[in-house]
């Protein structure tokens, strides 16, 4: 069994409009929204075992918040070809993780992981399936199932979502 955890970047700001995209910073609500997905992880006691993440700078501040807050110390590569590659492009990736890993949490970017969770995830809760369809908010942390045993068998459909969660709406 494998198991996918995808975070969106918590909410940045626009303030700065010299700024390159990538280098934009979290907004207050987003540093808000990052801590509370720490402390919710925390709290259903996820421990992935390879934490992949962007270098977009909203995306490694959501993780740097995030890890604090739920008290932990994850292994996290930090990978330039996540910032908006296209879901095609993550999921190349995802294939290549060791088999030893079990669990992975992948921090990046929309439309990418909007349209991974989508084409990976076929079944599961149907609250969980009706807020994806929606959409993938900024600091929304999505988990999904996969009953093979080999990252490299990830394919379109094979997942199950076990969780789907926005935190403005909790």
């Amino acid at each position: 069994m494998k198991t996918l955890h995808l975070l969106r970047h918590a909410k940045s700001s626009r303030d700065d409009p010299d700024l390159p995209d990538h280098d934009r910073p979290l907004a207050d609500r987003g540093r808000e929204a990052a801590a509370w997905v720490g402390r919710h992880m925390a709290g259903r006691g996820l421990a992935p075992g390879l934490v992949l993440c962007s270098t977009a700078r909203r995306a490694e501040d959501t993780l740097a918040l995030a890890l604090s807050a739920a008290g932990a110390g994850w292994p996290v590569e930090r990978e330039r070809g996540l910032y908006l590659a296209g879901a095609p492009a993550l999921l190349d990736r995802l294939r290549r993780i060791p088999d030893e890993v079990g669990s992975v949490l992948l921090v990046g970017h929309n439309p990418d992981l909007h349209d991974l969770a989508r084409d990976l995830a076929s079944s599961g809760d149907g609250e969980a399936l009706a807020g994806l369809r929606q959409g993938f908010p900024t600091a929304t942390l999505a988990g999904i199932e996969f009953d093979v045993p080999s990252w490299r068998e990830l394919a379109a459909g094979s997942g199950r979502l076990v969780g789907y969660t926005v935190p403005r709406k909790t």
